[in-house]
């Protein structure tokens, strides 16, 4: 009834999924990361200035997002060789022989698998959303050089009520926050009453503080200009300096104060809860490869379907990704909930795999 009857078979089957995976890692990452530098290194070196140490630091900074995405997939195919492996030597016939349950014979590779996904979790924490931040705003000015200094915001649209604001950038942030060159569109019952134009804006208590004001009234056709005004709105600073956050390059750590924040100023963050709910199930799925490639080790190499059933592991691993893969982009357009986004393949996989094993071996 213990979960490892043999310590034994245990490190032994242990060490068989580690080393298959990490070969299967270290020859995809290398294959790939050789075809993504064909592809790319004519645009790092066409820049002027650009040098082979770019495309080296190329290599630094798109490595780590290989990693963390094929690992998982490294450690199906992993599972699937060692299984095969040990199926075809007769030994699971031995480990059963020896009272050795399929459940028990999966612990160890389960318990590998779980040291791989909290690995995982933590390079991805620690390494991978610093390269993509990186890598983004390097090739978003074409591989030259990334400018050191945040810019203003610019063209911030925000939405307070029926009212709408247009400011043409924003600085500062809190009460010394300040909008330059906004519009109001003045609204109630979705009906559009005036269109105040002002040369900035500063918030105060209630409202907002105009200055250089021009405002056109619909209904009379008529404008007027002011020195300076108020405009009573519900919008907060914080709706126009709360800029738009990218899971990929933010830590789950940093995520989790940043949706509170996003909350607070009455933006969208359904797509961000789903995010940092993928950044633990991602890294989990790790230890259902086991469960779904398990369909490998069982069954007589000699019956001639031991092709059969790794291919069997195989759909099923690839079924998992294509699943999560889908229901976390059905979380990004908020068409299912976050957490149904994020976990339900990994639950409804780990049933299938589960369903599989008792009815062909338990």
């Amino acid at each position: 009834m213990r979960l490892f009857p043999s310590r034994t078979i245990a490190l032994y089957t242990a060490r068989l999924l580690l080393t298959r995976s990490a070969a299967f890692l270290a020859g995809l990452v290398v294959i790939l990361m050789t075809l993504d530098l064909l592809g790319e290194s004519s645009k790092i070196l066409a820049v002027h200035g650009n040098t082979e140490a770019d495309l080296w630091h190329y290599v630094a900074l798109r490595v780590p997002q290989l990693i963390a995405m094929f690992l998982p997939f490294a450690v199906l195919l992993g599972t699937l060789v060692a299984m095969m492996t040990l199926n075809a030597n007769s030994e699971v016939i031995i480990f059963k022989a020896a009272g050795i349950s399929a459940h028990q014979i999966l612990a160890p590779l389960i318990v590998a698998a779980l040291g791989i996904a909290a690995v995982n979790f933590a390079f991805n924490e620690a390494v991978v959303v610093k390269a993509n931040k990186a890598l983004a705003a390097w090739q978003a000015v074409n591989y030259g050089p990334v400018a050191r200094t945040t810019p203003a915001l610019t063209e911030v649209w925000v939405r307070g009520g029926d009212d709408l604001f247009h400011a043409e950038t924003v600085t500062g942030e809190g009460s010394a926050t300040v909008l330059h060159d906004v519009t109001i569109y003045d609204r109630a019952r979705d009906r559009l009453f005036s269109v105040v134009h002002a040369a900035s804006a500063r918030p105060m208590p209630g409202g907002w503080r105009l200055t250089n004001v021009g405002a056109f009234d619909v209904a009379k056709g008529t404008q007027r200009k002011f020195a300076a005004t108020d405009f009573p709105s519900a919008v907060e600073p914080a709706q126009f300096t709360t800029t738009t956050v990218t899971p990929a390059f933010v830590s789950f750590w940093d995520l989790i104060p940043l949706i509170a924040d996003q909350r607070a100023a009455g933006k969208r963050v359904t797509p961000l809860v789903a995010a940092a709910n993928h950044k633990i199930s991602g890294p989990l799925s790790a230890i259902l490869m086991p469960l779904l490639g398990a369909v490998a080790a069982f069954g007589l190499a000699r019956s001639g379907r031991l092709f059969i059933r790794a291919v069997i592991g195989m759909f099923l691993g690839f079924a998992f990704f294509v699943a999560d893969n889908f229901m976390v982009a059905m979380g990004g357009f908020g068409t299912v909930p976050p957490l149904l986004a994020s976990w339900a393949a990994f639950l409804l996989f780990l049933l299938i795999g589960e369903t599989v094993l008792f009815r062909s071996e338990e």
